[in-house]
């Protein structure tokens, strides 16, 4: 791509339904950043989305497999630009934020910065989500070493070499998570700036599920800490089962050493089968890991082939 003096924008929405509100957004977001170019994915509306986006001046492309993280990965995919504003078409964040996000990207050459939410109106979000969102955010801290404020915020800017070395895996609103994961597990340089986060306006209505896909986010970060921290998933079954082992096989070595005798063979050859498996999970992990650090670097090769943001 031929550089310019100032670097391209892309503002990324995805739609479903949102007859009510994507105007106003794609609205707000070409009054923020004059210079981008807004494109509106739309994911099997039912109502008149894609009229109503093309009509307030935005690209309108469609993308057919349901859920957020396909239209995630044809947007990454198909668009191509300097600077990438990612952003749900329903209006509850805010465009005004926008510049604010991309110029930090530039100026500190970072990857990601995300905009972490504070919300001001009694019904912008749920209290059950508050909730899962600091779980889930202490949990992803917890399992690999840091985190971010917030890791469900939709409203992200990216660079190209983020957009272009990311394996896109997930299908629904997990893919908040693994984008997350990806930029902690390259080690990649983010930032973070509070915004506001505004109810839906009135004819808008939230596709997320509490517990549902609460439930396959809790899955995608099991899955990640499977995959890219193997020795430690599989180590940690390995240990449990070998504490396991020693609590069953006690009482067994103390009968032992007092008569010389193993009553309880169905006992001991559990204990003997889980010693064995603990061990093989041991070595399942560290095989696993030499996978991953592979992996890892061709993502690390990809991610470097391509030149860090800069300010024009």
């Amino acid at each position: 791509m031929p550089k310019t003096d100032s670097p391209s924008i892309a503002v990324l929405l995805p739609c479903y339904n949102e007859e009510a509100a994507i105007a106003a957004t794609v609205a707000g977001f070409k009054a923020a950043l004059p210079g981008a170019t807004v494109y509106v994915y739309d994911n099997n509306s039912s109502d008149r989305t894609r009229g109503i986006a093309a009509e307030a001046g935005a690209v309108v492309r469609s993308e057919k497999q349901q859920g957020k993280g396909n239209v995630v990965r044809r947007m990454f995919a198909d668009v191509d630009a300097d600077v990438y504003v990612m952003a749900d078409g329903d209006l509850t964040y805010d465009p005004a934020a926008a510049p604010a996000m991309v110029d930090l990207l530039l100026a500190e050459q970072l990857d990601m910065v995300v905009g972490t939410r504070r919300h001001q109106q009694k019904h912008a979000y749920r209290g059950g989500h508050v909730i899962g969102n600091r779980l889930f955010t202490g949990l992803l801290a917890g399992l690999f070493g840091r985190s971010f404020s917030d890791i469900f915020s939709g409203y992200r800017v990216f660079s190209r070499r983020f957009v272009k070395s990311f394996p896109v895996l997930s299908a629904g609103f997990e893919i908040e998570t693994e984008i997350s994961v990806h930029a902690l597990e390259l080690r990649m340089p983010v930032g973070e700036v509070e915004t506001v986060y505004a109810a839906r306006p009135e004819g808008s209505h939230s596709k997320l599920s509490t517990f549902g896909d609460g439930w396959r986010i809790l899955k995608t970060i099991v899955n990640l800490y499977r995959v890219e921290r193997p020795v430690l998933f599989f180590g940690g079954i390995g240990a449990i089962l070998l504490v396991v082992a020693f609590l069953l096989a006690i009482p067994l070595i103390r009968t032992y050493l007092q008569t010389g005798l193993v009553p309880r063979f169905p006992t001991a050859v559990l204990v003997t089968g889980m010693v064995i498996v603990a061990m093989l999970c041991v070595f399942t992990g560290l095989i696993l890991d030499t996978v991953t650090r592979g992996r890892r670097e061709v993502r690390r090769l990809a991610y470097l082939s391509l030149a860090a943001p800069s300010a024009p």
